[in-house]
């Protein structure tokens, strides 16, 4: 469990797991521990897993000055990580939330990429959230599943802005509904950092223009990878996010949700690792 300093002071954790060439994994919440990443249904097998807890959550600590956790701020952290390992390019996998932190680290950082893999990546420092329209057109594929009519209302009612967080209707998040995303879902309030999370998009947080014109610069290969089920990002967004690098490719997982090493591990694990090996 290697510790390590941030420009500020800060010390930050990262969890390694598995042997070979690194792989930097940013993880998601935002501002949630890099522990709900497990061994991200086996990558562990074929490259080194170096996960991240960012400042403020997991092993890491609590910064002293609160508005460090804003996104664009936690990009010297990343940098930071990529110095303690020595290497003079990485190669990065981040998760939901964890990918805008990765495109703004792209932006500013492009000749330090290997490879860059986005994971069910909403585009918010693209200046493109999921919309509530693509959320619930997801939603509606899952009408089959016996939660369904519970959840369905309570949903829409969040999204329009009627109602509670409800955890009636976490299960649209997953592609599958059972006792691993049962597992995982309950931890999600213990392994966050509310307080922390509501800094992460705080204004300046993002700069979207600022972000397209850095990432024109970015000559390393980029996959971003969809869940067939997810609304955020749907699909369509997802390809979105692909449009802005000049060398990327875009895969939909069949079944996935936003989780899509729970739904298919051997199929993420595969298609991951052939992406960053070189292979079609």
């Amino acid at each position: 469990m290697p510790i390590f300093s941030a420009p500020d002071g800060t010390r930050l954790t990262c969890h390694i797991r598995g042997e070979g060439e690194p792989l930097v994994v940013l993880p998601g919440g935002p501002m949630r521990a890099c522990a709900y990443l497990g061994n991200l249904g086996g990558l562990d097998v074929h490259r080194q897993l170096v996960l991240l807890d960012l400042r403020g959550t997991g092993r890491s600590d609590v910064p002293t000055d609160p508005a460090t956790y804003r996104c664009d701020r936690l990009v010297d952290d990343v940098e930071a990580l990529r110095r303690h390992l020595g290497l003079e390019r990485m190669d990065v996998l981040a998760h939901s939330a964890g990918g805008s932190l990765a495109m703004r680290y792209a932006a500013r950082h492009p000749d330090r990429l290997g490879r860059l893999a986005l994971i069910t990546a909403i585009p918010w420092a693209l200046g493109v959230p999921a919309t509530p329209e693509d959320r619930l057109a997801a939603a509606r594929q899952r009408a089959s599943e016996p939660w369904f009519a519970d959840a369905f209302p309570a949903f829409e009612a969040w999204l329009s802005g009627t109602g509670d967080f409800d955890p009636v209707f976490v299960p649209f998040f997953y592609g599958r509904w059972d006792d691993t995303a049962r597992a995982h879902a309950d931890r999600e309030g213990d392994e966050t950092n509310d307080d922390a999370a509501e800094v992460y998009g705080a204004d300046g947080a993002y700069d979207p223009d600022g972000t397209r014109s850095g990432l024109a610069r970015v000559t390393a290969p980029v996959l971003v990878l969809a869940g067939e089920m997810d609304g955020g990002p749907s699909p369509a967004l997802a390809r979105r996010t692909a449009d802005a690098f000049p060398a990327a490719e875009f895969a939909v997982q069949p079944g996935a949700g936003h989780y899509p090493w729970l739904d298919d591990p051997e199929w993420f694990a595969r298609r991951v690792t052939a992406f960053l090996s070189g292979r079609e």
